[in-house]
């Protein structure tokens, strides 16, 4: 039996880490390289490094980050933000990081993943999806897919582009549920559900995570592989190891 992974989030804003509630309203949390090594000290299994205003802002997530991040840090990590081209992920991969993440670019170009994945590998490649329930309207009910940080909603439904990225060459999904994002309310654990039951490979779940009960639900209910979160590690709420001691507790097969 897989163990269930448990990575630390850091979205970086000029060269420091954020995190804000659904996108929006962001407060400082540190700098991204420092508490990187904290969480790897601490049993993060993996960690994930987002340029979160890359794409928006129409620049590339810096090589010397990822170079600073390999040099300093002894766990896989994941980097992405304004990643568009085969060049781009070469670069990050040749810096050190384990995995790149591409968004917008996959959505607007999805021969990209295929591109990438038989050059690379597709272990190396985790196609990340924003995207959050319509509300009003004839699409009420749909779950549909946004891009460049958010800002633009592209009418794409989720569950059928999880499945084309997938069959285009993703090695993971890391999916974000907008409106769940930074409210601490618990993830959708019924998104990730039927996300497990339409794909293969794995799953990251973030936004929403909370209590250590929100992760015993988006494992046992949504049948995540893995779950990403941001605040409660880095404003100490939930520290990295009494997480996964508790979930260890509550039947959770996790590192320890």
């Amino acid at each position: 039996m897989l163990s269930k992974r448990i990575i630390p989030c850091l979205d970086i804003k000029d060269g420091q880490t954020v995190k804000g509630v659904q996108f929006e309203e962001l407060r400082f949390a540190g700098d991204p390289v420092e508490l990187g090594e904290k969480y790897a000290k601490e049993g993060a299994d993996e960690l994930v490094f987002l340029d979160i205003t890359a794409t928006h802002e129409k620049r590339k997530t810096l090589k010397e980050l990822a170079l600073r991040i390999a040099k300093n840090l002894n766990i896989p990590f994941t980097v992405g933000g304004g990643v568009s081209s085969v060049e781009d992920v070469s670069v990050l991969l040749e810096a050190g990081a384990d995995k790149v993440t591409i968004n917008s670019a996959a959505v607007l170009n999805p021969n990209l993943i295929e591109e990438t994945s038989k050059r690379f590998g597709n272990q190396c490649i985790v196609i990340a999806i924003d995207a959050k329930m319509n509300v009003s309207g004839i699409n009420k009910g749909k779950w549909e897919v946004h891009t460049g940080g958010g800002r633009k909603n592209l009418g794409i439904d989720l569950y059928e582009w999880a499945k084309e990225a997938q069959e285009r060459g993703a090695g993971e999904i890391l999916f974000t549920s907008m409106s769940h994002d930074g409210t601490k309310n618990g993830f959708a654990c019924d998104v990730y559900s039927k996300l497990s039951q339409i794909c293969s490979i794995p799953i990251i779940a973030s936004g929403g995570a909370g209590t250590t009960q929100h992760f015993v639900d988006v494992f046992n209910e949504g049948k995540a592989d893995a779950a990403l979160a941001a605040s409660i590690f880095h404003f100490g709420e939930i520290p990295v190891p009494v997480l996964k001691k508790e979930l260890f507790e509550k039947g959770i097969h996790v590192r320890i």
